[in-house]
């Protein structure tokens, strides 16, 4: 499932769309960046791969990352560690749609390249199930994929097999005005109960106009939202082998009608039901709400002085959780994995590049020199005792992760199921209940193949 970073400004503009495409004699439907959830995975690697793990030639296929440079950067010191491998960069496209797209065309016709391909985290089950993919835990073993922070490699994962290498990543946090808060002397909430008391409070001061702004729109990012205070509220979407929609739950309807009581209350503005990243950001960013949930771009975002008013005025913390239950809640993931292509002729030097690519090494020039979020949990938390380093990932270490149900490969109609009756249920069209049946339903008719 972004704003001063062209790769992420896709999953404001491009996150809904939904694009069928004919891959051999099956339609394959694939969705938009997110990440997907799964079984257990395969605990030790028994496939050998083809070619040289030390030398050779391998195409990376990869679209620009946020700071110009961080490709060819990365490249570079690969290439110093391992001298007889070389690699070419392939330039993919920024549109995520256009992206997949031409991947699918060429990997499903056979072709060698790109040998190595950076792809969303949405994927893994779409690619997988249709053999655009190698399964990596048949190469590598279980240790190389416990070093990843947890919720991201059940998020790489189909059918017990990891497909992607987890490479940086995206999720949600909590923003809120410092001095705001200092004036009306509130903490910083740490349960939904306590952010919505809050906005309330420094409305009815006279301090903001909103309280908390979000994305409610009926799009991919509701579905990002959704799936946060469910699983703070103990729910799933699905059972574990995605044979089971479980929507019409007693938690699904606390996750909902806490949303919905969010704009009944006035915490958040009845306009709330419209917005996507950008304009609750916009909102935020202009002085105008207490607290924002986004991803990790919008800090940058408000301290950008030619586009926000809250500059120095803005606080970073996980997102909250239901009271009652342990903090912090949980964020959800976007974010870009690394996969091999099944036709490769050089397996190992790909996955030579893949390893180094999840090194302390690169990780650290992905977290401290261009600030995206690193994978490897022992980075994130090295980063998080710097002073130096940027709020959002001094508190992603903190943070819990939970992906997207997107372990089936139609789940582009099971986030379409989610969001547009959520969606109906915050807008008052429908009751909580009711949109939560037709979810449910809904859910299930995907989960079998249903259009």
């Amino acid at each position: 499932m972004k704003i001063g970073k062209l790769r992420k400004r896709n999953f404001t503009l491009k996150r809904t769309k939904i694009m069928t495409l004919t891959v051999a004699s099956s339609a394959l439907v694939l969705a938009a960046c997110g990440s997907a959830s799964t079984t257990s995975t395969t605990s030790s690697a028994s496939s050998q791969p083809s070619g040289s793990a030390t030398s050779g030639k391998i195409t990376w296929w990869a679209s620009p990352i946020a700071q110009v440079g961080i490709r060819a950067n990365l490249i570079s010191h690969f290439e110093k560690a391992y001298p007889k491998i070389h690699v070419t960069l392939e330039s993919a496209p920024t549109n995520t749609d256009t992206n997949r797209s031409q991947l699918v065309t060429e990997i499903s016709g056979g072709s060698t390249s790109p040998d190595v391909f950076m792809g969303d985290v949405i994927w893994p089950a779409q690619f997988g199930a249709h053999g655009l993919a190698l399964p990596l835990s048949k190469y590598l073993p279980s240790s190389y994929f416990a070093k990843f922070a947890p919720g991201l490699v059940s998020g790489a994962s189909y059918k017990g097999q990891v497909y992607g290498s987890p490479l940086f990543e995206d999720q949600g946090f909590l923003y809120y005005r410092k001095d705001l808060l200092a004036k009306a002397n509130l903490p910083v909430p740490k349960t939904w109960q306590q952010l919505e008391s809050e906005s309330l409070t420094l409305e009815k001061d006279g301090l903001v106009k909103y309280g908390f702004v979000w994305e409610g729109n009926s799009y991919e990012g509701l579905t990002c939202n959704f799936m946060e205070y469910l699983t703070s509220a103990g729910g799933k979407v699905v059972n574990s082998s995605y044979t089971k929609a479980q929507l019409d739950s007693p938690a699904a309807i606390k996750a909902v009608t806490f949303m919905r009581s969010l704009i009944t209350s006035g915490a958040s503005p009845q306009a709330v039901t419209t917005f996507q990243e950008p304009q609750a950001m916009a909102v935020f960013n202009a002085g105008n709400a207490a607290f924002l949930r986004n991803w990790d771009y919008a800090w940058s975002n408000s301290q950008n002085p030619a586009n926000s008013k809250v500059v120095g005025d803005v606080g970073v913390a996980p997102l909250p959780t239901f009271a009652g239950q342990s903090y912090p809640g949980y964020s959800n993931i976007g974010g870009w994995n690394l996969y091999i292509n099944p036709h490769s002729k050089n397996v190992a030097a790909d996955l030579t590049f893949i390893k180094w690519m999840s090194s302390s090494q690169a990780q650290t020039i992905l977290g401290k020199t261009y600030s995206e979020i690193p994978t490897v949990q022992s980075v994130r938390q090295a980063l998080a005792s710097s002073s130096s380093t940027p709020p959002p990932l001094r508190v992603a270490a903190q943070t819990r992760l939970v992906p997207r149900p997107a372990g089936t490969p139609n789940y582009p109609q099971l986030s379409t199921a989610i969001y547009t009756n959520v969606n109906g249920a915050l807008s008052g069209s429908t009751s909580v209940s009711a949109a939560l049946k037709a979810a449910q339903s809904q859910a299930q008719t995907a989960l079998g193949g249903g259009l």
